[in-house]
């Protein structure tokens, strides 16, 4: 598998300690760091996956990262999110991703897109990143999604949860030869929209962290050549049991 992105020149020894610190990344040696470093990754959704998906690529040394949601914090999701505060209620996610971003990596670009996703706009808050990341929770905005990195060519790395279950794809854009994927709702009828109980709230958190975390790492193994895009499959994972099986997915046409 040939790296998604070439590695910087050199890290400077500031660099160097800042990413080299995390144990995790310690078997994909000082390469692999440097290509973190001169990696873009686009982040759509700084809300309950995306929250611990940002904060991981921050500490992982991801040196440019673009944040995009149209959502201002609110009490219910600061309930299960790391990256915003109590005195963040209010304030665009985006402005508070892009401090707790910061604060982890203080080298780190950071560009915020404070708006909502679209068919329209897509491509264009898409350009320059070499992955993409959907965290998002309408079907309509990760239809769009699709679409664009499908167009563009680019890696997308997707992610949902609901209840007891978890879902992480990887699968990558082969224009014009595919159709852009078109992934199911997860939310059942009739569900969406009702207030979630304290049991919920603590159960989806959990979920957000484990699978916000499998996400991230999906991007670094991308980033670095230690693992590759599942061309079509669809990686089905239990975040409880950290069991994983996969199933072949279809295009738009043939579904």
């Amino acid at each position: 598998m040939q790296p998604l992105v070439a590695p910087a020149p050199a890290l400077d020894p500031a660099e160097l300690v800042r990413t080299a610190r995390h144990a995790v990344l310690a078997g994909i040696g000082e390469e692999g760091q440097r290509r973190l470093a001169a990696a873009h990754v686009t982040v759509v959704g700084a809300g309950g996956l995306g929250s611990p998906v940002l904060l991981a690529l921050a500490a992982a040394g991801v040196g440019s990262i673009t944040v995009i949601d149209d959502d201002i914090v609110e009490l219910t999701n600061l309930q299960r999110q790391l990256a915003h505060r109590v005195e963040d209620i209010g304030r665009p996610k985006t402005t508070s991703a892009a401090r707790a971003i910061t604060a982890l990596s203080p080298g780190a670009e950071v560009v915020t897109a404070a708006e909502r996703l679209d068919a329209d706009n897509a491509e264009r808050l898409f350009a320059g990143a070499d992955i993409v990341v959907d965290t998002s929770d309408s079907f309509a905005t990760r239809r769009d999604v699709a679409a664009a990195t499908e167009a563009l060519g680019v890696p997308l790395v997707w992610g949902a949860v609901q209840e007891w279950h978890a879902q992480a794809t990887v699968f990558w854009s082969d224009p014009p030869t595919h159709e852009p994927v078109v992934l199911a709702d997860l939310f059942p009828l009739g569900t969406e929209g009702e207030p979630p109980s304290c049991a919920q709230v603590g159960v989806l958190g959990a979920l957000c962290v484990q699978v916000g975390g499998m996400l991230a790492g999906e991007v670094v193994k991308l980033v670095t050549g230690a693992g590759e895009p599942l061309l079509g499959r669809l990686a089905v994972i239990d975040a409880l049991t950290a069991r994983q099986h996969e199933i072949t997915i279809r295009s738009a046409v043939s579904a």
